[in-house]
């Protein structure tokens, strides 16, 4: 921390630093046959029995279509001075090609100019884990040619928000897209095949990196492009070799096969060789990697809870779960002599342990791996069982307390020397948590499901006052002031 502070002495952030929060377009926007709009991979998914707690979709989810002029008062109600969501690609070019439909478009710039009019800052994600279901029928993100169609669509995108956005995010945890989504089969479109799920991450980093050219060519110089990545930060779980190879294998499968390439230009040559028994990488192409490999101009990093590995027992039955749901089929391709264990701590409503100080490393290593690049946190938060008191509060102190330790080490990583230049809380609202249905909350604001009455929690009072302060309140909201219920 600061020369000037002491450990009993107000968090304060840089006049500058972003206060926003996050959602994405399935989760929250319904509307799902509104205006041209076509199904997802995710309408499918969330369509197939067995799939999602409950039988859940996002056929409505909190309806942010239709009420999103009164979501933006609330962001403004909260002192939000920015807020990321993500486009839904089939609402905007339902095939996944061709040219784009207006009405789709229509929706987007009234959204953006709604924010701006509240001075609210957009940060748009292009893809939040919608694939069009054309394109998956296709052949999905394991076929080379969805990356192409993915540049597509970012030139229509820029071309059209260009003007009014200017911080703009590629990819949202491509990470999940490729390895849930076609290898454990927990996520859109369920697939579970290693082979493919590899094959599916090149081509999300192939899509980057021609989503990010293709940005630069329809939108002014002065925009900002990045990438969201839920790199892990993988601990031993002692200093064993075969638990530090253990380490290492899972850092490539879970990091360095995104960051490898769009930093650095290649992929780990430790990934290569850990799984050569699966495919023979012989689809990266020449030139794929300095297509990978543009400039970017902030990094995006979400975080929720480190992972603790070690190397597997022979003799054992080792544990596996890895937090990323329940499926017999692996996220991690070649790591079947990796066993995953629980960290220690306090757990979030998803079983995940609270631990900040694995922000502060994330933090720090990518401060160290590429100097200079300003990162943002563009997701982290947590999922509580929250219920609205007889008096139609909704207290979360867990969750506030969650977020002052969460800043708190954000803040502690800018003294140490880290560019950080924002904070986007997840979420806004709660919403349709992908194959859990509507079973977890991680929203600041509570949505009464039966009415979509928005009511917001007591971590929305305090997160506003951090926002409208710059300083982190004390752990309590016992005394700040209400907002009100929105219909």
């Amino acid at each position: 921390m600061p020369e000037s502070e002491t450990p009993d002495s107000p968090v304060t952030f840089p006049p500058a630093f972003l206060w926003g929060a996050a959602t994405s377009a399935y989760q929250i926007e319904g509307a799902v046959r509104e205006d041209g709009r076509t199904p997802s991979i995710w309408d499918t998914f969330s369509h197939t029995p067995g799939k999602t707690a409950g039988g859940d979709t996002g056929d409505t989810a909190v309806d942010h279509y239709h009420r999103y002029r009164d979501d933006v008062a609330l962001m403004a109600d909260l002192g939000l001075s920015a807020y990321r969501f993500s486009i839904s690609w089939s609402r905007v070019q339902p095939t996944g090609r061709g040219p784009a439909v207006q009405k789709g478009l229509d929706f987007y710039r009234r959204l953006v100019d709604e924010l701006l009019a509240h001075g609210i800052k957009p940060a748009i994600t292009l893809y939040h884990w919608d694939l069009p279901q054309e394109l998956e029928d296709a052949g999905g993100w394991p076929e080379r040619d969805t990356a192409y169609r993915f540049a597509e669509y970012a030139k229509i995108a820029g071309e059209a928000l260009g003007d009014r956005v200017e911080q703009w995010i590629t990819l949202n945890e491509p990470w999940c897209s490729a390895f849930l989504g076609y290898g454990s089969g927990v996520h859109a479109p369920g697939r579970t095949d290693a082979a493919a799920s590899l094959k599916a991450a090149h081509h999300l980093n192939l899509a980057h990196g021609l989503g990010t050219t293709a940005l630069r060519s329809a939108m002014p110089a002065r925009n900002s492009v990045a990438v969201s990545l839920n790199s892990s930060v993988v601990r031993p779980l002692s200093q064993d070799p075969a638990d530090l190879a253990a380490v290492q294998k899972i850092d490539d499968l879970a990091n360095g096969v995104f960051h490898g390439p769009m930093l650095h230009g290649a992929y780990p040559e430790t990934l290569y060789a850990a799984t050569e028994l699966i495919t023979d990488w012989s689809y990266v192409q020449d030139g794929d990697l300095a297509a990978i490999h543009q400039p970017l101009d902030a990094l995006g990093l979400n975080y929720y809870t480190p992972a603790l590995v070690s190397a597997t027992d022979p003799h054992a039955d080792a544990p596996r779960a890895d937090g990323h749901g329940a499926s017999s089929f692996s996220p991690w391709p070649g790591a079947d002599d990796v066993a995953f264990h629980q960290t220690p701590g306090e757990r979030t409503e998803m079983g995940w342990t609270i631990d900040p100080t694995g922000l502060h490393d994330l933090i720090m290593r990518y401060t160290r791996e590429v100097p200079g690049l300003p990162v943002y946190i563009t997701e982290n938060g947590a999922a509580y069982d929250d219920k609205p008191d007889p008096d139609g509060r909704v207290h979360d102190p867990e969750r506030i307390a969650y977020l002052h330790g969460h800043l708190s080490a954000i803040r502690r990583a800018i003294a140490d020397g880290a560019d950080v230049r924002g904070y986007f809380l997840w979420s806004l609202m709660d919403n349709f948590e992908w194959s859990y249905g509507y079973a977890k909350r991680f929203g600041a604001v509570y949505v009464d499901y039966a009415t979509l009455t928005r009511t917001p929690k007591s971590s929305a009072h305090w997160y506003a006052q951090a926002a409208r302060t710059g300083t982190l309140p004390p752990v309590t909201a016992a005394d700040l002031p209400p907002l009100a219920a929105t219909d």
